[in-house]
């Protein structure tokens, strides 16, 4: 005859007192291999300074923050998450912006995802002007647009997935140039191209998430470098969401699947992680974004948390 519930408790308890145990050594031994906690800031909610899912972030020259977040609200905060200003994309109704970056000229370039366009802001909000805004697969016209960035040239680049999955490049004053890439696995092509960045040498550095790599471009399109694999342990990915890159050509990716910052050499070694699942203080819940301010101070959109923390990698 079977124990008895009454009979079985003591198991129960110990049986969940060694799990327990095993996810602390665990927590100790498989995470945070690099990093340290200085910061956390932000509430979620949708009034002037809070977060409600926020999706996209950037860092403009003077270390002011600009998030993105699901009420397509672009909100412009001090490095302490002291709430400056914000404004609103035009419409917003068949979605929100994914995707947000500082131009050359300090202008704020805005992914605005579900209306295949970029919008062109001056710091203070104001829309200056519009790069497409139509859908399809001709040149300068686009699907789901997620990121933007430019070259020193000033030239832009352009990153969309959906049925295209490719990167289109447009003169300072928006003519199309080229495109390349596609939607597919094999090098070159792209698996939602996320986010990008672009390095000293004007290569264009592409998070590709649903491939769980990494791969860098000249900008005439020619593949440099590819690297990384799905996986969990150090050195793989899953869902790389956000990626920044420091002044030595040390690569940091944000993974939405990970639940964690990774520090990566420009070759693709892993120098470490920080990071795990959770709600508390130095966890992260899908982390969508990632810069570096100019102290060398890592920030990390926490999206699901609805907040920033601050680590020094």
């Amino acid at each position: 005859m079977g124990l008895s519930m009454s009979n079985q408790r003591p198991y129960y308890l110990l049986g969940s007192l060694l799990l327990l145990a095993a996810a602390i050594a665990g927590c100790d031994g498989d995470n945070n291999t690099i990093g340290k906690l200085v910061n956390v800031w932000g509430r979620r909610g949708i009034s002037d300074g809070r977060l409600q899912k926020p999706r996209a972030m950037t860092i403009d020259r003077e270390d002011r923050i600009y998030i993105v977040d699901y009420t397509a609200r672009i909100q412009v905060f001090q490095t302490d998450g002291t709430f400056l200003r914000g404004w609103s994309t035009p419409i917003h109704e068949a979605g929100r912006p994914t995707g947000i970056s500082i131009g050359n000229d300090g202008n704020v370039l805005v992914a605005d995802t579900h209306y295949f366009r970029v919008l062109i802001y001056s710091p203070a909000g104001k829309l200056l002007r519009t790069i497409g805004g139509t859908h399809g697969e001709k040149p300068g016209e686009f699907g789901f647009v997620t990121d933007v960035v430019q070259d020193s040239r000033n030239n832009y680049y352009v990153s969309e997935y959906g049925e295209f999955d490719r990167i289109q490049k447009f003169t300072p004053d928006g003519k199309f140039v080229m495109q390349w890439g596609g939607h597919g696995m094999k090098p070159g092509e792209f698996g939602r191209p996320q986010s990008m960045a672009i390095d000293q040498n004007d290569h264009l550095w592409v998070a590709d998430s649903c491939n769980h790599r990494i791969q860098a471009f000249d900008t005439e399109g020619k593949l440099l470098k590819i690297w990384g694999e799905e996986g969990r342990q150090a050195g793989q990915l899953h869902y790389p969401y956000g990626i920044v890159l420091d002044e030595n050509g040390s690569v940091y990716v944000s993974e939405f699947g990970n639940h964690r910052v990774q520090k990566f050499t420009p070759e693709g070694r892993s120098l470490g992680y920080w990071g795990l699942p959770g709600k508390e203080k130095g966890q992260l819940n899908n982390p969508w974004a990632i810069v570096r301010d100019s102290k060398g101070l890592v920030y990390v959109l926490d999206t699901n948390n609805h907040r920033v923390q601050v680590v020094q990698l």
